[in-house]
């Protein structure tokens, strides 16, 4: 089988723990034990979140002085190359010396004229409390909103249009080559208005998205939304929550969900499967096997019928 995991950025990152190099070095070598055992049955390709690396960043370089400020599309290259750097080095200690792992800097095109750009949702960089939260936004112009206990700020998140190395990626996985693309979503990038010149984008795609895009084009046979939540629940945070085991897209499309955190997660999910006729599955990258075998986690079908729940 030919498949696309897309690994969020907070399964990289524990949630509220400290962005450190041996910090995410650690969740790496997680990520990479339960991948190691795909990528030696499937055609796998890797793609990873990158909102807590690409704001701490941000905070690095705006840190120095104010002319130092980096914009998205440059961070978002930069931590391609960092965290691909760290999957291919954790992945390549526990697969075969012969089996071949590449990371392929990656633009994602976006439309000039997305809605996005005026009303800002990705979550990026580490997390605060209300009073420091707002305290940043007055002292650095950003905006900030909560995300679940905790605040953050957001930036611009534009909807995938196409991955340009699609061509590159293709090739490299029909010769059994574990990729590693689409990090952050893929570098932002767009063409100037009335001409052909391309350009970066201040802005950071969403992963779950590029990746539906990215597993549709090349065909995939699954997508796998990895998640530090171990399923897409309904009623979530009340007594009544409950767990989706099994959901036809256009089932899932009733349920509404947080734009910051799952919404991405699901609509991805959505699109894959009514694209594609295929599944697509969220949760918990720790059962990853379980997942696919539907034992886990969210199974998007358009086989199914309604929900079943856990």
């Amino acid at each position: 089988m030919r498949i696309v995991v897309a690994l969020g950025g907070n399964a990289l990152q524990e949630r509220g723990a400290p962005m450190t190099v041996q910090n995410q070095r650690a969740n790496v070598a997680k990520a990479c034990a339960a991948l190691a055992p795909i990528a030696q049955e499937h055609q796998l390709v890797i793609s990873h979140g990158n909102g807590p690396q690409v704001g701490l960043l941000a905070l690095q370089a705006a840190a120095y002085d104010h002319t130092s400020e980096y914009p998205f599309d440059v961070l978002g290259a930069q931590t391609e190359g960092m965290i691909g750097y760290m999957i291919e080095q954790e992945l390549g200690n526990r697969l075969p010396f012969e089996k071949s792992i590449a990371t392929i800097l990656t633009m994602t095109e976006v439309d000039p004229a997305d809605p996005a750009f005026t009303d800002p949702t990705k979550f990026v960089g580490p997390v605060y409390d209300a009073d420091e939260a707002r305290r940043l936004a007055v002292l650095r112009g950003w905006v900030v909103k909560p995300d679940g206990d905790h605040w953050r700020r957001v930036v611009p998140s534009p909807m995938p249009q196409r991955i340009f190395e699609l061509s590159t990626i293709k090739t490299l996985v029909e010769a059994d080559t574990v990729v590693i693309c689409a990090g952050g979503g893929g570098i932002p990038t767009m063409y100037q208005p009335g001409s052909r010149k391309l350009i970066g984008v201040d802005a950071v795609i969403d992963k779950d998205r590029a990746s539906a895009v990215l597993a549709r084009d090349l065909k995939a046979d699954s997508l796998v939304i990895a998640t530090d939540a171990d399923a897409v629940y309904t009623g979530w945070g009340t007594p009544e929550q409950r767990a989706i085991m099994l959901v036809h897209p256009d089932t899932l499309a009733n349920f509404d969900f947080p734009a910051g955190s799952m919404g991405p997660k699901v609509e991805a999910a959505i699109d894959f499967a009514r694209n594609t006729g295929r599944d697509a599955f969220i949760g918990s990258l720790t059962e990853l096997p379980a997942l696919l075998d539907g034992t886990a986690g969210t199974r998007v079908s358009v086989t199914a019928n309604g929900v079943a729940y856990r």
